[in-house]
């Protein structure tokens, strides 16, 4: 159904916003002889182009390559790392968990904080924050010093497993929209309009790739590719779910930054359907993903809308996605981009 093996190097491939280095090194390998051209600019985003029937016309998807992390901010004398985060994370999600400092060379840490015996009763019934954690390195601070230095990049440490009909890893956000973009350029075969498949950096600290790109390329259409949010899980109100695993790809209404066009939305119902494709609608109140940029960096705006894939347990130590959303995910925009000028775009 999907490409498992792929998916897994990318997911698990360290790049945290400004260090997606070695993402960008995986996507130009698989991107290189898939499209007419591709280039790199000064901040790192990689821009692929499939020439369309009709080159009057500029469709852009971004699917962002970093992933949350953190930066090491100090190094105190008995070795214990501290740390800045790059991107929203759960704190009660950090305790004991591993990641991995990429220094000279990468090493092995382990998230610590104060432990529960030693707590008093107010520090126990309080919520933990980022910076209560230290990274512990089972080294000295001249060997941690050795191949550690301030502003080095820091990634969780966890390999993809397949759960049934799941895929679980680190970095599903947003590494599964970026395996999708890769296998649709794969299946894409005539395209009417140019197509700017755009693997965009620094989503998880402001949107900062999509809107350099997006104002560069000036795109007529364009499709945001990120995951969201699936609480479909015990305790949750019917109303709270956003979307649901193994209920299909989600077509995004909005997000707290963008309110996608009406005309796009439509568009991707009505293709999805003709093409029997399972879809959820998505509204997420809190959060945004490129489209906003997509959308909003280029004179007059763009004729935009998103493909949102529902994950589990988003922005912790580990997320979870269901492999036919995945696939699903990669019918609707093939789907879409084969037939974008089949639709009347006329308010």
């Amino acid at each position: 159904m999907i490409d498992v093996n792929l998916l897994a190097e990318i997911c698990e491939t360290a790049g945290a916003p400004g260090f997606e280095n070695r993402v960008r090194e995986l996507v130009l390998r698989e991107i290189e002889s898939l499209v007419d051209e591709f280039s790199i600019d000064n901040l790192g985003n990689v821009t692929a182009i499939k020439k369309g029937k009709d080159s009057s016309k500029k469709v852009m998807l971004g699917a962002h390559m970093d992933e949350i992390g953190f930066i090491v901010t100090h190094i105190d004398d008995n070795g214990f790392v501290r740390f800045h985060t790059l991107g929203g994370f759960d704190p009660k999600t950090l305790t004991a968990q591993r990641v991995i400092v990429h220094g000279k060379k990468d090493l092995m840490g382990v998230m610590g904080s104060k432990p529960i015996h030693v707590m008093t009763p107010e520090e126990k019934n309080k919520m933990p924050k980022t910076t209560d954690f230290f990274i512990d390195m089972g080294m000295n601070k001249e060997e941690v010093e050795k191949y550690i230095e301030i502003g080095n990049p820091i990634t969780r440490e966890r390999q993809l497993i397949e759960m049934g009909d799941c895929v679980n890893c680190k970095s599903i956000d947003n590494r599964v929209s970026v395996y999708i973009l890769i296998e649709v350029l794969k299946k894409l075969k005539e395209v009417p309009y140019d197509v700017y498949a755009v693997f965009t950096v620094q989503e998880e600290v402001g949107l900062r790739g999509a809107n350099v790109s997006a104002l560069n390329i000036n795109p007529d259409f364009g499709f945001g590719i990120d995951t969201t949010i699936a609480f479909d899980v015990p305790g949750a109100a019917a109303h709270e779910k956003v979307t649901e695993l193994g209920k299909g790809t989600a077509i995004k209404i909005m997000d707290s930054q963008t309110i996608c066009d009406y005309r796009m939305v439509t568009f991707m119902k009505k293709t999805a359907d003709k093409n029997n494709i399972t879809w959820q609608p998505e509204i997420l109140t809190a959060g945004g993903t490129d489209t906003a940029g997509i959308q909003r960096m280029t004179p007059g705006g763009s004729i935009a809308g998103a493909v949102s894939i529902p994950t589990r347990h988003i922005h912790q130590s580990i997320e979870m996605a269901n492999k036919s959303d995945i696939k699903g995910s990669i019918d609707i925009l093939v789907a879409c981009l084969s037939e974008i000028d089949t639709y009347d775009w006329s308010f």
